[in-house]
């Protein structure tokens, strides 16, 4: 298994979760009220899993062993992710406030960017960036980060984190009827797996 097809798993999860959230932004509209317990759900997951998991194993390990393969952090695919990953931020800071006071006006909008902006990213990242790396990794170089996530998933994250995650994910899908990271394919890999074991 590459790297790179445990970040691609993780997209998986992330666009079920941006389903869910598509749902509960437009039943926030259309009723104009917000489910604040489900929002706090989904944003707990966006925060936890999209934002420390998975974007923190890829600014604190994948981009940095591109970077020392020559790629750029000023310009090209990761100057442009880490873009993203800043915007995504402010959009989630944005919507946190906006649950905390109830507030579907102002949580609606700032859900729907995430959600466009989120969609865009990973396609760039499974379309362009990751092919791109894999290109530039050896196999020792896979192995390595490899081991490097599993250290970052119990050491960073925590024990059981991860698979918490996954439940509330799961939980979320089940209530909006969504398609499950399971469901949405990529041929071989469970989702959020580290293999040789897990990396919880």
């Amino acid at each position: 298994m590459r790297p790179t097809d445990i970040l691609s798993s993780e997209h998986r999860v992330i666009e079920q979760v941006l389903d869910c959230l598509e749902a509960l932004a437009g039943k926030a509209r259309d009723e104009g009220r917000l489910d604040v317990g489900r929002a706090e759900t989904a944003l707990e997951i966006l925060r936890t899993f999209a934002d420390r998991c998975h974007h923190g194993k890829e600014e604190e390990r994948l981009f940095p062993m591109l970077v020392a393969r020559g790629m750029s952090t000023q310009f090209g695919p990761i100057a442009v992710m880490l873009d993203d990953h800043r915007a995504g931020r402010e959009h989630i800071a944005r919507m946190v406030a906006a649950a905390a006071a109830a507030d579907a006006a102002r949580f609606v909008p700032a859900a729907l960017g995430y959600i466009h902006l989120l969609r865009e990213h990973i396609a760039k990242e499974d379309g362009v960036l990751f092919p791109m790396a894999e290109s530039m990794l050896d196999q020792a170089a896979r192995e390595t980060l490899l081991e490097s996530f599993r250290v970052f998933e119990r050491d960073d994250l925590g024990a059981g984190t991860h698979e918490r995650m996954l439940a509330l994910a799961d939980e979320l899908a089940d209530h909006y009827g969504v398609l499950k990271a399971a469901e949405r394919g990529l041929s071989g890999v469970a989702p959020g797996s580290c293999g040789h074991g897990g990396c919880h």
